[in-house]
C-alpha cells in the first residue's frame, strides 16, 4: 500500500525486454534506503517487487500484463520515474490509499498556468468516469492528487510547486500518457453496490453503508 505522496524522482538505467516482459534498472537515491529483495516500489504509480539492487539502483520486472496496462512499456533509457517506497505500518497517510494496481492509462488534454500553480487536464478512458469526483483523489503516476472537476472524458488537477519540482508531472506535455488509479474506497464500494443490483437488492441505504462500516 502506497500514500501517492513522492520520495524521489529516479531515472532509468537500462532495460532488458523479452516478448512478454522487461526488467528495469531504475537509479535512485532516497527509496535506496533499508532496501531488501522483495520490497514493493511504486513506479510511475504501478507497483513493482524489487528483484536486486545496488549501491546507486534497484531493479524490477515487469510483466507482459503490465507493459499492456500502464505506459511503463514506454519508457526508455534515460526516462525520469515517479517513485515511492510501501507505506510502513503505522506511517502517516499523508496522501491517500494508493495500492499501485493501476486503473488505465490517461493523456495529456492541456495545461494551463494559473498563479503559482498549474492546472492539468487529463482525458481518462470511459470506465473510470464514475469514480472521478470534484473533491475526490485520484493518483496520477503515482502521485496523490484532488480531482477540482470532470467534464466528459476530461478531468483536472491542481498542481502546485512543490509537486512540480518533485514529481514528473511539471515536465508532462500535451499527448503523454500517464498511470491512473481511481479512489480505492470508491471502487470497492462500487463493487458491493453491482453485486447487490445483480442479486435484486437495494442500491445505497443508510443500513447497508453502516453494514459494511462505511458509517
Amino acid at each position: 500500500m502506497f500514500t501517492g505522496l513522492i520520495e524521489e524522482v529516479g531515472r532509468i538505467e537500462r532495460i532488458d525486454r523479452g516478448d512478454l516482459w522487461a526488467r528495469l534498472e531504475v537509479r535512485a537515491q532516497k527509496v535506496l534506503a533499508d532496501l531488501a529483495r522483495g520490497d514493493s516500489i511504486a513506479v510511475n504509480g504501478v507497483c513493482l517487487t524489487v528483484t536486486a539492487f545496488g549501491e546507486h539502483t534497484f531493479t524490477a520486472e515487469v510483466m507482459a500484463e503490465t507493459l499492456a496496462r500502464t505506459n511503463l512499456g514506454k519508457l526508455a533509457t534515460g526516462s525520469r520515474v515517479n517513485l515511492e517506497r510501501a507505506l510502513p505500518l503505522g506511517g502517516r497517510l499523508g496522501g491517500h490509499l494508493v495500492s499501485g494496481h493501476v486503473d488505465g492509462v490517461g493523456t495529456i488534454a492541456a495545461r494551463q498556468p494559473r498563479g503559482p500553480a498549474v492546472l492539468l487536464f487529463v482525458r481518462a478512458p470511459a470506465e473510470l468516469w464514475p469514480y472521478l469526483v470534484a473533491k475526490g483523489s485520484v493518483a496520477v503516476d503515482g502521485v496523490s492528487l484532488t480531482v477540482v472537476e470532470r467534464q466528459g472524458p476530461i478531468f483536472c488537477v491542481s498542481l502546485f510547486s512543490h509537486t512540480l519540482k518533485e514529481t514528473t508531472l511539471g515536465e508532462k506535455a500535451e499527448g503523454d500518457e500517464v498511470n491512473l488509479e481511481v479512489d480505492l474506497i470508491a471502487r470497492y464500494l462500487a463493487g458491493l453496490l453491482a453485486a447487490r443490483e445483480d442479486k435484486g437488492e437495494q442500491g445505497l441505504t443508510a443500513q447497508f453503508l453502516q453494514e459494511h462500516g462505511f458509517l
